[in-house]
């Protein structure tokens, strides 16, 4: 190959990389026939139809449902009880009943695509690739990492500590998109409160003992990643997220009416089918961690369409940035040993920023061997 050639496809294949870091709305807006190649995944790693003879994937799971009106009410015993089961059996369950308005979540949900829909060069003012930025629109799953890009964008807003000293710096477009997110993140932040308070409750915890590990989670992070899923030419080849847990102690997704979600149980893909005003709540590693393995942070990914797009928004919710977490020690003993090391999030962003994060790894390399 001359010289020439070689600069001309080093040149395009810059070009080819610069278009795909622009993200899948970018792309899904052009108008595509053919799923571009950076984002085919290899046989083994692609979705399979439901509807198929595949053994590893059967039709829709139902989630356990925790109604919060219950839980706060007469019958809290009962709904502990089903709140400890569904933690441990699926790592998943559906929220309903808890007390966020429909203008709230109607009024996030509004900004969210209202976001996606401005030009890109509006968008790309909070592009970054930087995983301390307090604001950050990017695309795949780490972007900076992934040799096969997912089709997803996203716009990551940290929302606490501090939430109004971080407003100044969240999207300014659309118009009412500041007040509607931090309105949004405040009651999701007190949701998840309460229902920490719940989780430590079914783990044994006595109201002394809630009462102090309460003070940290009041202080604690919260992570909102607002997710957009363009339809996609070609869904079968490629998904919007891979197979991952969530770090942090317990997400609260909120989803539109178009399924997309998927969770390992039983050691099948399954789908969430989505229950209108209602939040799908899962275990993250932080808490398996804590529960020493009694709560289980479950894989999940997501599936997308040719036909409609899908917008969701996740709330992470965990212990403050700097703390350690670590498994509680009332829940060690001779008979169930600690299986899990000490962590933090310096830990964590270390370990994904030094390779490409799949599955459940991060969770695996904090297992103690015995």
């Amino acid at each position: 190959m001359s010289p020439a050639m070689a600069a001309e496809m080093e040149n395009t294949i810059v070009s080819e990389t610069q278009v795909y870091q622009k993200g899948v709305k970018n792309l899904a807006d052009k108008g595509l026939n053919k799923l571009p190649l950076k984002y085919v995944l290899p046989n083994s790693d692609r979705p399979a139809d439901c509807k198929s003879d595949n053994p590893n994937v059967i039709g829709a799971v139902e989630l356990p449902v925790i109604d919060f009106d219950q839980l706060c009410g007469p019958n809290r015993r009962h709904v502990l009880h089903s709140l400890s089961k569904a933690c441990e059996d699926y790592g998943f369950f559906q929220l309903i009943n808890h007390g966020i308005s429909s203008e709230v979540i109607s009024s996030m949900r509004e900004v969210s695509s209202k976001f996606f829909e401005l030009p890109y060069e509006e968008r790309a003012k909070y592009m970054s690739s930087d995983m301390h930025a307090t604001v950050r629109y990017g695309t795949s799953f780490n972007q900076t990492k992934d040799t096969v890009f997912y089709w997803r964008d996203f716009l990551k807003l940290t929302c606490n500590p501090n939430l109004h000293q971080l407003l100044s710096n969240w999207p300014s477009s659309p118009a009412a998109f500041k007040d509607s997110a931090s309105t949004y993140a405040e009651q999701t932040r007190r949701l998840f409160l309460i229902l920490v308070e719940a989780i430590l409750e079914s783990l044994g915890a006595m109201e002394k003992e809630e009462e102090e590990l309460l003070k940290e989670f009041e202080d604690g992070s919260q992570l909102m990643v607002v997710n957009c899923y363009p339809q996609c030419p070609e869904p079968e080849l490629t998904l919007g997220m891979p197979p991952h847990s969530d770090y942090g102690f317990l997400t609260l997704l909120l989803q539109d009416q178009v399924e997309g979600l998927q969770i390992h149980h039983q050691q099948k893909w399954v789908n969430v089918k989505p229950l209108p005003n209602c939040f799908v709540v899962n275990i993250g590693d932080h808490l398996e961690i804590f529960s020493n393995g009694k709560y289980k942070s479950v894989l999940h990914r997501v599936v997308v369409n040719a036909n409609e797009l899908r917008i969701s928004v996740a709330s992470l919710h965990s212990l403050p940035f700097r703390s350690t977490t670590k498994p509680w020690p009332k829940l060690v003993n001779e008979e169930n040993p600690r299986r899990y090391k000490d962590t933090d999030f310096g830990t964590f962003l270390e370990y994904i920023t030094s390779r490409e994060p799949k599955r459940k790894n991060f969770l695996e390399s904090r297992k103690i061997i015995y």
